[in-house]
């Protein structure tokens, strides 16, 4: 894998005269020679800091995965692969990716940032695909470096938030269509006020026309509707979401009944309040979701 800068303590993002910092051990392009299905195109990729604090990656043509590894003595062999939100429009790259993969090492848990491609058809020959190509491309690098990284091949999961929830659960659903479904399998998810279904009834609108069109083919609907993709082999998943969010918490709600018919384990917690993007901190509960996921994945032996 052909390294784009390693630093042993910090890494400092430079773009259009704004800087971030992020802990990140390495940064690596996440393909190692061509990214498929793109199309040879000028890199407009752009990082802007909004309200709040909040940065966002806009442009995204060119995946990396960024490492975050725990002290070794206190490493539990599990690892995570983290998709920020943000409309398959942008990546929320801080609050929902490089914090949370902060929080994670402080655990003992080895963190995976994923920086994925924005569905665009100037820059890819299949818009719809380019996002799950590259979450596997995650998994399929966890588990191929392995040793590498100190964790336990069989102890990977994927985390996302909204959007990057919906691809957390395609890559969680989905990966049965592909000949190398046991190796891309992660065996579990975690998904923070996911789009699950793209049934006009419940589904975030923007997220689906930006993945999918305005006019998809209902195979397609169905396809990435991931609630309709659920079986017996589907990894166990811990779900959060706000019964007051903008993208409906019947998302989670259809997800984890799916489940459940499929007796996989699932745990669901629901708030009042708090509406959508939060990342680790609903300011309107006195619950820390992060804790209860904790406590989830030590259930399941995946934490200490």
């Amino acid at each position: 894998c052909i390294m784009i800068r390693s630093l042993k303590l910090l890494f400092m993002v430079t773009t259009f005269g704004i800087s971030v910092t992020t802990n990140a051990q390495t940064i690596f392009p996440l393909y190692e020679k061509e990214i498929p299905g793109s199309k040879p195109a000028p890199d407009k990729e752009k990082t802007d800091t909004i309200a709040n604090g909040i940065v966002i990656v806009s442009g995204i043509s060119i995946p990396t995965i960024a490492v975050y590894l725990p002290d070794k003595k206190t490493a539990t062999g599990t690892a995570v692969i983290i998709f920020p939100g943000g409309g398959y429009r942008v990546n929320a790259i801080k609050h929902e990716g490089w914090d949370v993969a902060k929080y994670f090492t402080e655990k003992g848990i080895a963190a995976f940032v994923v920086k994925y491609r924005i569905p665009d058809s100037a820059t890819m020959e299949s818009p719809e695909t380019g996002p799950l190509q590259d979450a596997q491309q995650a998994v399929l690098h966890v588990r191929n470096n392995a040793a590498r990284y100190g964790i336990n091949p069989s102890k990977v999961g994927v985390m996302g938030f909204s959007a990057g929830g919906h691809l957390a659960a395609n890559a969680s659903t989905l990966y049965r269509y592909n000949e190398n479904a046991a190796a891309l399998r992660p065996d579990f998810s975690i998904l923070i006020y996911p789009v699950i279904s793209f049934s006009d009834s419940i589904t975030h609108s923007g997220s689906k026309n930006n993945l999918l069109g305005k006019n998809p083919a209902p195979e397609k609907v169905n396809r990435y509707s991931n609630e309709l993709q659920v079986d017996s082999k589907t990894p166990p998943a811990f779900l959060v979401h706000a019964k007051d969010d903008g993208v409906s918490y019947m998302n989670s709600v259809v997800y984890e009944e799916a489940l459940k018919k499929n007796n996989v384990p699932v745990k669901l917690l629901l708030y009042d309040k708090g509406g959508h993007g939060y990342g680790m901190y609903n300011k309107q509960s006195d619950i820390f979701w992060p804790d209860e996921m904790i406590k989830w994945m030590k259930s399941l032996g995946y934490a200490q």
